[in-house]
């Protein structure tokens, strides 16, 4: 039989995980299933349906157990009530711990509930010793394997929400982003966007994630036009290039006796 190859989603704005369908008589996306995976059995939501080709039955893909009864759905939203409770509990012993510099953040039970992870960050990226608070949660719930999991401040933003820096009524790694790119200083200055820190930080305190968004788009933009400080021959004559603007297609020179003129990329000539 040949595999049937889905994409599935365990969370609203998540990676899309790959699995195989063909034990489904029929599925269609939206439809929501239940799957084992390396942290236990899950419940996700079915995002893409694949293409049946030679490629995708050389994929090793486990497979889907069955689609999700209305049971399923109702085990699943008793499991998020008490994520909740969970997380609670924590921040309590943590308190009685004294324990300092650890945010926790969130907690997430599998759906069979045989797992719990707590997601936690650490200001300023220190160590902690975390075995007593470890050992004291984990006699909190008996049932369960307790993980706990460190984030970085990015996925905190993302776990809590709220305003963006640009004042976006969602962020955008709440909203859509499943993934977070590297971020670099250089992408602001190719797009030529100011330095200062309001500017260019987010809300999690790092580079805003928007900047890699045009930065393709920028660099092929300004591989057509010279850098600043090249010497170039315009119709009043020599001058030097101060400024560039990418999106127009103008650069602005500055010219002896004269002074700073714009002109368009195709108004001048490098000189030889």
């Amino acid at each position: 039989m040949e595999k049937k190859k889905v994409g599935i989603k365990f969370k609203k704005v998540g990676k899309i995980y790959h699995f195989d369908a063909k034990n489904v008589k029929s599925i269609e996306i939206g439809d929501y299933v239940v799957v084992e995976t390396s942290r236990g059995m899950q419940l996700g939501r079915v995002e893409v349906i694949f293409k049946s080709n030679g490629e995708v039955n050389k994929e090793k893909l486990k497979p889907i157990i069955r689609k999700a009864t209305p049971r399923d759905l109702l085990i699943r939203q008793l499991w998020k009530k008490k994520e909740i409770d969970a997380l609670n509990k924590c921040r309590e012993k943590a308190a009685k711990l004294n324990i300092r510099g650890m945010k926790l953040v969130s907690a997430e039970y599998t759906f069979d509930g045989k797992r719990l992870t707590i997601m936690y960050y650490v200001e300023g990226g220190e160590k902690i010793d975390l075995g007593s608070f470890n050992k004291a949660i984990s006699h909190f719930f008996p049932r369960q394997k307790v993980e706990l999991k460190q984030i970085g401040p990015r996925d905190v933003a993302k776990f809590i929400g709220g305003l963006g820096a640009c004042g976006m009524e969602t962020r955008c790694c709440t909203m859509f982003l499943t993934d977070f790119n590297p971020i670099s200083i250089k992408m602001a200055k190719i797009q030529g966007i100011s330095l200062a820190p309001s500017e260019i930080t987010g809300m999690c305190g790092r580079l805003r994630c928007c900047l890699i968004y045009e930065y393709e788009q920028y660099l092929e933009m300004r591989s057509n036009l010279p850098r600043k400080g090249k010497k170039i021959i315009t119709p009043l004559g020599e001058g030097k290039v101060t400024e560039i603007y990418p999106l127009s297609g103008k650069i602005l020179v500055n010219i002896d006796k004269i002074g700073k003129k714009k002109f368009a990329i195709e108004e001048v000539k490098y000189k030889e």
